[in-house]
């Protein structure tokens, strides 16, 4: 156990307010041992942050990536209805929201209602990416969810956090595995029955030959959501315009469909 005269004080230089946040997201965390630092700030979004944190010795590893919800997240969304459409509302320790005095505060937007939409939008992305790196896909692995933070697989070296795709430049042959690979990834998704929603060359880390898809608290199911076919084709058509620039010619159109109806066998 953690001598409980140490205090969690991050090395990592961060505002006042940035600070706060960190200490609230990830004390927990540190005092149970998962974690000994937040070190720098890997990458920033409008819904979250990512930090390298040196892992405690318990976890067998050295770094870990903390991702770390912004406090207001839903402020900065537009169309999560969109995402959310079809899917199960979990509360804080994954389990699905069946009372009816939570479903309507969430419905009506009351502030406990949005506490719960925050908890359940994160506990999706981790249950998420807990079935699918189950599954074998090229995801990090997540470790534990814990608040409004989640710590998961460093990709990358210590000061340096892998590069997304779209900051790397591939050679031909290195182009068209990473593609065949990633439409891969796409059908091992469908037999999840799920879709990432928000697939590009931004949400794909590439180190070292290797890849990580990451993001996916908007994925989708493909079997309850309406939008399911259009979510999928706009995944697939980003993927091929991004390698097209590599000579790869691929009908996302095309792809889109074959792989809605293999692994849907609903009609369009």
């Amino acid at each position: 156990m953690t001598d409980p005269g140490v205090t969690f004080d991050p090395t990592l230089t961060a505002t006042h307010h940035e600070r706060q946040w960190i200490l609230e997201s990830l004390s927990d965390l540190y005092f149970d041992e998962w974690l000994l630092d937040v070190s720098y700030r890997v990458k920033g979004g409008k819904e979250a942050t990512v930090y390298c944190c040196a892992a405690h010795p318990n976890t067998g590893l050295e770094l870990l990536a903390a991702k770390v919800y912004r406090p207001r997240m839903f402020r900065a969304m537009k169309n999560d209805a969109m995402y959310r459409d079809g899917r199960l509302r979990l509360d804080d320790s994954g389990k699905m929201i069946r009372d009816r005095r939570s479903w309507l505060a969430m419905k009506k937007g009351t502030r406990h209602g949005k506490r719960l939409r925050t908890t359940s939008w994160i506990q999706h992305e981790y249950q998420t990416l807990r079935r699918l790196h189950g599954a074998g896909a090229d995801v990090p692995r997540p470790l534990v969810q814990s608040g409004t933070a989640m710590l998961m697989e460093y990709v990358g070296e210590a000061g340096y956090g892998a590069p997304t795709l779209h900051e790397v430049r591939l050679d031909a042959d290195e182009a068209r595995r990473v593609f065949g690979r990633l439409m891969e990834n796409v059908e091992l998704l469908l037999s999840c029955d799920l879709i990432h929603a928000d697939l590009s060359a931004y949400n794909v880390l590439y180190w070292e030959g290797e890849f990580k898809i990451i993001d996916f608290p908007q994925t989708v199911n493909a079997m309850t959501n309406p939008s399911a076919f259009f979510l999928l084709s706009r995944d697939v058509e980003r993927l091929c315009r991004y390698f097209a620039k590599y000579g790869i010619e691929a009908n996302a159109v095309e792809l889109a469909t074959n792989l809605w109806t293999r692994f849907t066998r609903a009609e369009l």
